[in-house]
């Protein structure tokens, strides 16, 4: 079986983010299992126009000429066509491969009023907003999802969404975001919290600190960078402290500095205005860390640490730390994470979701005729 991936990243050469850590993650996990496996992403500086990495085969064109992807998808000559969320590609895909099957799973299927969210607070500009808007509400990409073989959401509560934003077509089902599940985490001896995140105004990464000069006995570590760099030297500026510790992007596929600090956190904060289901919230999870955050997507915060609701995180924080409630809501996180998100199920899942659409009978015009697979050149 040959699987293309379609994504806006692949968490590497300079761009590292949540859609490219799951696309890169189930590309890699497809490999060792004897997937031949395909992405084609935008260029980076730095990176060629064919590379490998974890063994997948990473194809990419040019940002301003998007269309030679129809080259890209036809090179990779793949059974199944899977879009890490929907994308002009998934369109581009769906013409240039038109007898293969093509499938959707949606991170963050953005209605009217996320894009009010996005506009009131932008990580660059509103005008970079309202372009991504006009861009990601185009009538082909709409077509796009309604042609689709398949569609898939990484939440539950994602679901019903999709189906309100593009009406009758193929019913959405939730597929997990694959993550693997470490052993017993040993946790810090003093109350450590983490943020893990983009430092963008969107995200509000200064009401998590100034959570620290409220609890000066607690440990917060910093995650991420922003794309404003003004605004997170002024983040920098402002907040750094004795309890406070910046420690920028951690490649997570190149170090273990990421897993070594969720394991010893106590309690992860998210205290973005909106989001899907963030990879953090179930890498976190996974080493036995509370979820305290304003969203509560398939109940992570109300069921595993503490719902925000009202940006109480002062009041959350308290309650999470008395009797080391944490500890129980941490532990039941890792539970259901395991249960539902651990890396072997969910690929198997994913595997499973490719089988099904395989065995699906694919009419084709008689002119569409299968030619034999291009060698590609490295």
């Amino acid at each position: 079986m040959r699987v293309c991936l379609i994504s806006t990243e692949i968490f590497a050469w300079g761009k590292f983010g949540g859609f490219g850590r799951a696309t890169r993650m189930i590309g890699g996990e497809l490999v060792k299992r004897g997937v031949e496996v395909f992405a084609v992403v935008p260029q980076r500086p730095g990176q060629q126009p064919v590379e490998q990495l974890d063994g997948i085969t990473v194809l990419s064109f040019p940002m301003a000429r998007p269309f030679e992807m129809l080259r890209l998808f036809r090179q990779a000559d793949a059974d199944i066509y899977h879009s890490c969320e929907v994308s002009l590609g998934t369109w581009l895909a769906q013409r240039a491969m038109p007898s293969r099957r093509h499938m959707i799973t949606f991170r963050d299927p953005r209605d009217w009023q996320d894009w009010v969210m996005e506009f009131a607070r932008p990580s660059l500009n509103r005008l970079q907003v309202v372009g991504n808007y006009l861009f990601e509400s185009s009538p082909l990409l709409w077509r796009a999802v309604r042609r689709a073989d398949a569609l898939y959401t990484i939440a539950h509560w994602l679901v019903p969404k999709v189906e309100r934003m593009y009406g009758p077509c193929p019913k959405p089902r939730f597929l997990p975001t694959p993550v693997p599940i470490p052993s017993e985490p040993a946790k810090a001896a003093t109350p450590t919290v983490c943020y893990l995140a983009r430092l963008d105004r969107r995200k509000r990464p200064h009401l998590f600190l100034d959570l620290a000069r409220q609890f000066p006995h607690v440990r917060f570590r910093v995650f991420g960078k922003s794309r404003d760099k003004a605004y997170e030297r002024w983040l920098r500026a402002t907040y750094e402290g004795p309890n406070v510790e910046f420690l920028g992007m951690v490649d997570q596929f190149a170090s273990t500095t990421h897993g070594e600090a969720l394991a010893g956190s106590w309690i992860m904060v998210n205290t973005a205005t909106r989001e899907a289901m963030p990879n953090s919230f179930i890498e976190a999870a996974a080493h036995g860390c509370a979820i305290m955050s304003f969203v509560d997507p398939d109940g992570f915060a109300s069921r595993f640490g503490y719902h925000a609701a009202r940006d109480d995180f002062a009041a959350g924080l308290a309650w999470l730390l008395e009797n080391d409630r944490w500890r129980e809501r941490g532990a039941a996180a890792r539970r259901h994470v395991a249960a539902e998100f651990a890396l072997e199920r969910a690929m198997d899942l994913h595997l499973e979701a490719y089988g099904a659409l395989l065995a699906e009978p694919v009419p084709a015009p008689a002119t569409v005729r299968r030619t034999p697979r291009p060698a590609v050149t490295l």
